[in-house]
């Protein structure tokens, strides 16, 4: 069953009645704190960075104030022995001494800071991994996986772009600002740090508002380019479905045109750039010819030397030069943080179903426990029940079966029980235990799954079975195939064990995916199995084999065995027939028949339908093993 939607609300156990939405960060101040513990955590680098910081400006500051008075002691007659002494020595190794200091002190800063802004990204990035894996079924059903991953990605990026632009930009400007405004107040008059001052306050304003508009335009072309790149993933992990309605043309239309809608938002970006980077240069050229007109003056009239405006120059160009980039750090810091807020946001979300305050771990299971099912109700949507007080006992070591017509709500108890639904009316108990109150992890620790619907990893044969128990040796993984009968085949492929099964396991058959799927459940070993539609991608002969060793590996398991096709639930212990989320039928297969109500229906087409196909199947499953196995398994483009 695929039914998605809300959960209905409960007395018992209220759920939230849509998927449990993010608590968005509202604000940069917040996406900053929210950073900072996580760069703190190395916070003697933090300090030793700072300290390199205010080094390399003091250095750089230095730099004009020396240069100034070399020109002063350029001021000799012609002649004076001085000018070969006392200048390249003194002054001009002096002038190279600090230049050297600055790009020093600033090296170390970067290798000092290199740790924590790593550190922090791995911390952040890894705890956004965690964090996914915990969401509830229901939000990841609902996710644009494009876009997300997009989304990730940026605010990891974003984060070595904030430390970078801030640390190393904006924060020494504003210390070398407040040195070079200082010191053109002391050696000069007010006028100088007031044109400096004012000019400051202008460009600074001006760069705010304007990139503060231009956010508009980014947030927007951003916005487009995860909604492009979603529909391209999209588009590719369908790419069977696409060639099936030869609908290659569709699918590119779609996406030129979110490209489309993408251009014109960077054009816009790009046009209001041009525009803040002009007032920027205007503002600057402005302060720039008012300063070095006072300075001329005061040479004229004797009250400043050569040196004086030479220093002045250089501290203006030596100022301004990292404020003409000031729009695009500003622009960047901003960027950044709106692609933090959006991944802290996500980590925000809160979980759907979260553990219990002081849940403990599902008491160790010394034999195969009960489960039992008592008056549970659950829809996805409130306006849709899909389970109606429903009550049912697998007991221990026992299998019961499941079966009804689809959209009755069988898979339905599968999710249940494994916790990616907490239920609205009633409880389900393991061994006596309410597995609300106890850890997810240990319920689904004490539980394996065949689903109807395989997904396997793009990786080797071995690694996924091998999943079901990472660490297991090959000659256990090699026992779960053949118990899975599919051991032979692989071994009879070129690669083995080692062959990839390429994306979502493309390369294999339905039927080759689903062995796959028992065999690393059989290798996972636990007290509960559930078969969903366990065996419906296999041929005739590959189910009734198939059938055999899942019996044998049931047989001291508690078992839900969920079914469409009869055949396979003949043995169990109880037949539960499930229609519109109630029990209607319940007993043997034999018990079943004897009724003559919908169970003994329902085996009556089904036999019919499979003694017209029975020949057909047969023929398929002789061509398969004649041409060395089923399907698309391992079958190269080529």
């Amino acid at each position: 069953m695929r039914h998605h939607g809300e959960a209905a609300p409960s007395p018992s156990t209220p759920p939230p009645s849509s998927p449990a939405p993010a608590r968005p960060v509202q604000t940069d101040w917040q996406a900053l704190r929210r950073l900072f513990p996580y760069l703190w955590h190395y916070k003697w680098r933090v300090i030793a960075a700072l300290l390199f910081m205010v080094g390399a400006k003091l250095a750089n500051v230095a730099v004009p104030l020396l240069l100034q008075r070399l020109v002063d002691s350029m001021t000799l007659r012609p002649g004076d022995p001085r000018a070969m002494l006392v200048v390249p020595v003194a002054l001009l190794l002096g002038y190279g001494a600090l230049r050297l200091m600055t790009s020093l002190f600033a090296e170390l800063r970067e290798l000092v800071f290199a740790k924590a802004t790593q550190g922090a990204v791995r911390s952040i990035a890894l705890e956004t991994f965690r964090h996914l894996h915990s969401l509830s079924l229901r939000f990841h059903l609902e996710r644009q996986t494009g876009g997300m991953t997009r989304d990730i990605e940026r605010g990891v990026r974003g984060i070595e772009s904030l430390v970078s632009y801030s640390l190393y930009s904006i924060v020494p400007t504003i210390i070398e600002v407040a040195l070079v405004l200082g010191i053109l107040a002391v050696r000069f008059d007010a006028w100088f740090a007031g044109i400096t001052g004012c000019a400051l306050v202008l460009y600074i304003a001006f760069t705010v508002s304007v990139t503060e508009w231009r956010s508009q335009f980014r947030r927007q072309a951003n916005e487009l380019d995860s909604a492009a790149h979603a529909r391209a993933i999209d588009s590719l992990l369908n790419y069977e479905t696409v060639k099936y309605f030869n609908n290659e043309a569709f699918e590119a239309r779609r996406y030129d045109e979110r490209l489309e809608k993408l251009r014109r938002a960077r054009l816009k970006s790009q046009t209001s750039l041009s525009l803040l980077n002009s007032g920027q240069q205007l503002i600057i050229a402005v302060a720039l010819v008012a300063l070095l007109w006072r300075a001329t003056e005061g040479v004229a009239q004797g009250r400043m030397t050569l040196g004086d405006l030479v220093m002045v120059n250089a501290f203006m160009l030596q100022l301004y030069m990292p404020l003409n980039f000031l729009g695009v750090l500003y622009r960047e810091i901003k960027q950044s943080l709106i692609d933090l807020q959006k991944m802290f946001t996500l980590m925000e979300r809160e979980r759907e179903v979260d553990d219990a305050g002081g849940a403990r771990p599902l008491r160790q299971l010394q034999a195969p426990p009960t489960v039992r099912f008592e008056s549970v109700g659950f829809a996805y949507d409130p306006a849709r029940p899909i389970l109606r007080q429903l009550s049912f006992e697998i007991p221990a070591g026992k299998t019961v079966a499941v079966v009804g017509p689809s959209g009755s709500g069988k898979s339905t108890l599968a999710r249940l029980l494994y916790r990616f639904y907490d239920v609205q009316q009633g409880r389900i108990t393991i061994a006596g235990q309410d597995i609300r109150a106890v850890t997810q992890a240990s319920v689904r620790q004490a539980i394996g799954i065949v689903p109807q619907d395989t997904v396997l990893f793009n990786d080797t044969v071995a690694y996924n079975i091998a999943y079901g128990r990472p660490g297991a040796t090959q000659a256990e993984i090699e026992s779960a195939a053949r118990a899975a009968r599919i051991h032979d085949f692989i071994a009879g492929t070129p690669a083995g064990y080692e062959t990839m099964v390429g994306e979502r396991g493309l390369k294999l058959s339905g039927g080759e995916k689903q062995r796959v799927a028992i065999a690393r459940t059989l290798l996972k070993d636990p007290p509960v199995l559930i078969f969903d539609e366990a065996t419906s991608a296999l041929d005739s002969a590959n189910e009734r084999a198939i059938q055999a060793e899942l019996q044998g590996v049931a047989r001291n398991k508690t078992t839900l065995l969920i079914a469409h096709r009869l055949s396979t639930v003949v043995d169990a212990h109880e037949i539960l027939v499930m229609e519109a989320g109630r029990i209607v039928e319940r007993g043997t297969h034999a018990q079943l028949l004897a009724q003559q109500g919908r169970y003994a229906r329902m085996w009556e087409l089904q036999q019919s339908g499979a003694e017209e196909s029975a020949a057909a199947q047969e023929m398929d499953a002789v061509h398969s093993h004649g041409s060395g196995g089923a399907g698309r398994m391992f079958v190269s483009p080529a």
